[in-house]
Parts: structure tokens; sequence; C-alpha cells
């Protein structure tokens, strides 16, 4: 945990799921500078509004990374909008270690619909270009002529393409200068833009050489990873997923489009398959990609959650994942230290956890100290699939 210290005060905050030796902060530099520049009037010259923000009208802050932005500015009760499970867990975790009504900050998903008046909207630019034209066009129509638009990011999340489509969606648009490596982003809305529908959601048919699910056609979201086409990692490890028969209990963990789960699905009719991640838009990818690849009447569960830190014990025969190593910016195995976790927590007795990763990350040396054994199933020059048992 840490303290951030604004003109309006200083608040304590920390990511969520907290851990000790996470040395990561839970804002950074643009959350910053987005703060002072709402609170403080510009550089003579500088782009956006030439004071403070007036934030008495409907405040939206769309990608509040660990509820930093929101914690800070709960006294003028925003919405925020997020695709991020553990953002919203981190934000009501923030909000109550500083003594703030939970009910200040709105949190709605991006899933939800949003306001229908926006009147100061925030956007802490994402890592995916896409879920930002996707939010934008989603966004938009809430717009009017005198909506205060400013978005934050560091000078490496800015580029060309981020202010086009400021730009082509919202309205004219001009950047600040940038300020310990961070950059604000301004549009005036346009009183009467071209709207365009959102392109999202993109589908593709898997390739022929991938086993059961080859052929089937996959829904993706924007801001899913690798959206226009199966990763190389997935690949990988549909080649070489378990051959199991019976009424298996099966977790597709972090399951993305769930292509994983859906294979799993296929190969054993007898299946009860779980869909998870911490992501709306994944798991709306997900339970389109079953549907689409399944026989009508096929049942699934579809679960937005922590890494089954909520699961109940023992509930789980088989655990799959291909863990992310990256939060936003930052490489870190937290994310996937917690899924192992989870995973041994809902398995039963001699349940497995099979794990696809890149060779380097080292997976092995964590799974052998959480479950006590791992061995290794394929493996080429880039990955490896791993499988760990609880005993």
């Amino acid at each position: 945990m840490n303290c951030l210290t604004t003109s309006q005060g200083r608040v304590d905050l920390a990511r969520f799921p907290e851990h000790p030796r996470d040395p990561l902060r839970a804002w950074d530099a643009a959350d910053e500078y987005l703060l002072s520049r709402l609170e403080g009037p510009a550089e003579p010259g500088a782009a956006g509004p030439a004071g403070p923000v007036d934030l008495t009208g409907t405040v939206v802050v769309v990608g509040d990374r660990w509820g930093a932005l929101s914690t800070v500015l709960a006294g003028h009760r925003p919405v925020q909008i997020s695709d991020s499970y553990l953002a919203q867990c981190a934000t009501r975790a923030n909000l109550a270690r500083n003594g703030v009504d939970p009910e200040a900050v709105r949190l709605l998903s991006s899933r939800d619909t949003p306001p229908d008046r926006i009147d100061v909207l925030l956007v802490r630019v994402p890592k995916s270009l896409a879920f930002l034209e996707d939010q934008l066009h989603r966004l938009a129509p809430s717009l009017h002529e005198g909506t205060v638009v400013i978005g934050a990011g560091m000078v490496k999340e800015i580029h060309t393409s981020t202010l086009k489509l400021f730009e082509r969606i919202v309205g004219p648009t001009r950047t600040s200068l940038a300020v310990r490596k961070a950059r604000l982003i301004f549009s005036t809305p346009d009183p009467a833009p071209a709207r365009t529908p959102s392109p999202w959601p993109l589908r593709y048919d898997l390739p022929a050489d991938i086993g059961t699910a080859a052929g089937r056609t996959v829904v993706n979201h924007a801001g899913i990873f690798c959206a226009e086409r199966l990763d190389i990692g997935t690949r990988f490890f549909l080649k070489h997923l378990p051959t199991r028969t019976g009424p298996d209990r099966v977790v597709d963990l972090g399951c993305g489009n769930g292509v994983v789960g859906l294979a799993a699905a296929l190969a054993n009719p007898d299946a009860s398959v779980t869909f998870t991640d911490e992501s709306y838009q994944a798991v709306a990818s997900a339970e389109e990609t079953f549907r689409a690849g399944t026989e009508p009447g096929r049942e699934a569960s579809f679960v937005v959650g922590d890494t089954l830190t909520d699961a109940e014990p023992g509930s789980a025969d088989l655990v799959l994942t291909n863990p992310p190593f990256h939060s936003h910016l930052a490489t870190t195995d937290a994310t996937a230290r917690n899924m192992f976790h989870g995973a041994r927590t809902a398995l039963r007795q001699g349940g497995e956890l099979w794990v696809v990763g890149n060779r380097h990350l080292g997976y092995h040396t964590q799974l052998r100290r959480i479950f006590g054994n791992c061995t290794t199933v394929a493996g080429d020059p880039k990955f490896v699939v791993l499988r760990a048992v609880k005993r």
C-alpha cells in the first residue's frame, strides 16, 4: 500500500489482490498528471480547458486501473467503467481503506450501458487500441457539445493511432506536453459527428490442424488477446490437451475467447466446463464462442472473477490455463502465481492443472513449490505444456 498526495488530500492505495512482494503502485504519473490538471489551470497556451474542470455534472472514469482516480474523485460521485473485475475489487477496497462510502462510486462493466449524458469523460488509455475504439464508440452518443474529454497515459501508451481514434470518434483532438513521461489528450466533442458502429466483435474460424475445435468460429470482443487470429501459445496448447472421458468438471482459467474450454468440451461430451476470466469482454467472448461451436442445449458456466479465489474447494477435476504475464505495461508473475494457488484450492485430490507458457518464464519452479510436483508434457523452443497434480 502507498500514499498518493493531491490538492484534495492524501489517499492510501493498493493494487488488488494485495501481495507483500508486489512492488508495483496502484497509480502512475499519468494518474497524477490528470488529477493535477483537473484541479488547476493550464499553462498559458496549453491544450484543454483554460482553468479547473467543473466536476458538478456526470463524471465518467473509464479504465481506472486500480481505482486511484475514482477514489480521489469520490466526492464528485463518479461513474467508473471498467473491463476488469480486479480493478473493480481494487476500487472497492481503496474506497474502504480511505473511509469513503462505497456508494460514492457507481461501478459499471465494459458490457453495461453507459450513462445517457456525460459531462466529464476521463479515459485512462488502455494497452489495447481495439478496446479504446470500442469504448469510445459506446460512449460517444452520451457526449454533448460541452462535455470535457480528457485522456491520460504514459508517453509510450499514446501513439498517432490513439489520437486518430479520439479525433475520428469524439472530435478535434490535441495533446499536452509530456510531464514525467506522461501525457494528456484533450478532445472536443463534435456536435454533429458522423456516427459509425463499432467494428467489434470480430470472428474467425479455427485452423484445421488444432484438434477437436478445428473449423469452429471464434468470437472476439474488443481487447481480447490476439483477437484477429489464434495466438501461437494457444495453438500449441490445443495440440497437447489431455484426452479424458467421463463427467469431468473442467475449468478454462483465464479463458480469453474460450477456445481452450471449447476444445475440452468438444473432446469430452460428458464434461461440464466453466469459463472464467477477470475481463468482462473475455467472458462475453467465451460464451459466444461456446454457443457458436457446440450443439444447441449444451450447458456451460461463465464466470467473471478473480482466478478461482471464490471457487468451492475440490470442485474441479481439471484446470486448463494460459496465464498472462503482463499487468498493463508491467511484466509480472503475480497473476500466474495467483492462478496456480487458486487452481490448487479448486482441484479435488488427484485433480490436474495443465499450463502452457513461454519456456523462459519458468512456471515449473512455481508449480513445484505450490503443488509439490510438475512434469513437462510437451515443449518446443518457445513454449512448454506443464502438468501438476494435487496430491
